[in-house]
């Protein structure tokens, strides 16, 4: 999904999403009334989502906010969300909040990988390939640092943890592409 749900509405303003900005918690909001909560709030901190309450660290406007050139507002606000992001995408966040945006983040690779409209560099892609390949290959592997047939069901918890360090490792690269594009990097 590059947009917000059809028929929804911005939740901070209840009206008709203007220059639409997806949260690393996967809440879209218009990113004029998102950065003006930041304002309200410790311009030194990330605001938190007005929904869920967690930190946001990444804004990403979908592809439409671009195409919008008409309005003279818009160039100036997408400004303000590369701001946003230099400020804040950086930051080292826990691996809780690591794990919190997995979803989004590996929700929208799959999608960037699909698209044929949309182009991630090749080292990435690359990336991302061979660490799933490899992951794959461990899991499917009978060689394991826990032996699944000494141990039966905890065995299976070294292929879980191969598997969410591999997630991790292609989230944070994603992480890295989507602050490139959208962190003015």
């Amino acid at each position: 999904m590059d947009g917000p749900p059809a028929n929804d509405v911005c939740s901070i303003c209840h009206g008709n999403f203007h220059v639409p900005c997806q949260s690393n918690c996967s809440h879209w909001f218009c990113a004029n009334c998102i950065l003006q909560v930041w304002d309200h709030g410790s311009a030194v901190q990330a605001c938190k989502c007005p929904l869920c309450r967690r930190p946001i660290t990444l804004l990403v406007p979908s592809d439409s906010a671009s195409r919008l050139h008409r309005d003279p507002e818009v160039p100036e606000v997408l400004r303000r969300v590369e701001h946003y992001n230099r400020h804040f995408g950086q930051h080292n966040s826990s691996l809780f909040q690591r794990m919190q945006d997995l979803p989004f983040l590996l929700r929208r690779l799959l999608r960037d990988m699909t698209d044929p409209q949309r182009s991630l560099p090749f080292v990435i892609r690359a990336r991302v390939y061979l660490a799933v390949i490899l992951s794959g290959i461990y899991v499917l592997s009978p060689v394991d640092i826990i032996p699944e047939g000494v141990l039966g069901i905890i065995g299976l918890l070294d292929d879980l943890i191969i598997m969410f360090i591999c997630f991790l490792h292609v989230a944070a690269l994603y992480r890295s592409v989507l602050l490139f594009r959208h962190g003015g990097s």
